[in-house]
């Protein structure tokens, strides 16, 4: 088994990305409410704050603050993924190893986190999740995604509506000709 090196720091801030086991499907946007009920399902029992969150059709970046005494991300994980893959009807087809462990074919088994060492570090992860559905074409604005915690954060004064601008007048990652 693999010996996979993870910093528990509690009270930490990470940068997370889990993704669909098909990279085609858009399960996650087609079924939005069961994944925002599988997170706030999660968030009652182990409470984590949501810096950012975007979700895209098949894979999802986010940025989660975990409690003072808190490092448990992979069992808010484990729960938020159990979850929704409970809540949706049994159609997948299944390897022979996933049958074997009685596993869902619905998401990767792992997941990426990067723990968020500055501010700067904060900035830019957040940011990257706001514009992620632009850089993988799904809208050509920010504010046109409506699966984003960047609508809540405009909301609050955090970021103008207009950030980053009009993909169609900007290169691939926002900057400016």
């Amino acid at each position: 088994m693999p010996n996979y090196r993870r910093a528990f720091v509690p009270g930490g801030c990470w940068f997370f990305t889990a993704t669909l086991l098909n990279r085609r499907s858009t399960l996650l946007t087609d079924e939005i409410d069961l994944l925002r009920n599988a997170t706030a399902r999660t968030r009652e029992r182990y409470p984590f704050h949501i810096d950012a969150f975007v979700v895209l059709p098949h894979h999802i970046h986010t940025v989660w603050t975990l409690p003072p005494d808190d490092s448990d991300f992979s069992m808010r994980w484990r729960l938020i993924k159990a979850r929704f893959a409970r809540s949706l009807p049994k159609h997948e087809t299944l390897d022979l190893v996933r049958q074997a462990r009685g596993e869902r074919g619905i998401w990767q088994r792992r997941f990426w986190e990067h723990l968020i060492r500055d501010d700067r570090d904060y900035a830019r992860h957040v940011e990257y999740c706001y514009f992620n559905p632009v850089k993988h074409a799904l809208v050509t604005r920010v504010r046109d995604w409506p699966y984003s915690s960047f609508h809540r954060d405009v909301h609050a004064g955090i970021f103008p509506e207009d950030w980053a601008g009009d993909s169609k007048s900007t290169g691939e990652f926002g900057e400016r000709p």
